[in-house]
């Protein structure tokens, strides 16, 4: 008869155990991943950066030569087409990362 268990059957027991829950532990999520939200901010913010941007440098060129409207005009269209670009730039390089997450790891919502 035995006295009691047998510590090294319990021992190999335990690191059986540890191993499985650690194989069935839920990952932890990527440090990269950005919400939608943040992205809309990020673009949103590119926009507008180049909006302010172009309609200071156009004011500026028109206060130091004297012809107000004009070049702010042309300069607030220019920030708007620079920020627009920007805008498109970030949607591919996120589009490019979520197809590469998709192919890497298998769909976004754990399918």
């Amino acid at each position: 008869m035995t006295d009691g268990p047998d510590p090294d059957r319990l021992n190999a027991l335990e690191k059986r155990i540890s191993e499985l829950k650690k194989a069935h532990a839920p990952k932890p999520k990527e440090e990269s991943h950005i919400s939608q939200a943040q992205q809309g901010w990020r673009m949103v913010t590119e926009l507008v950066a180049g909006l302010l941007l172009g309609f200071g440098l156009g004011y500026g060129l028109d206060l130091a030569f004297g012809t107000l409207p004009w070049l702010m005009i042309m300069f607030t269209g220019f920030g708007f087409v620079a920020g627009i670009r920007t805008m498109m730039r970030t949607a591919q390089e996120i589009q490019r990362k979520n197809a590469a997450f998709d192919a890497g790891k298998g769909t976004k919502d754990g399918d």
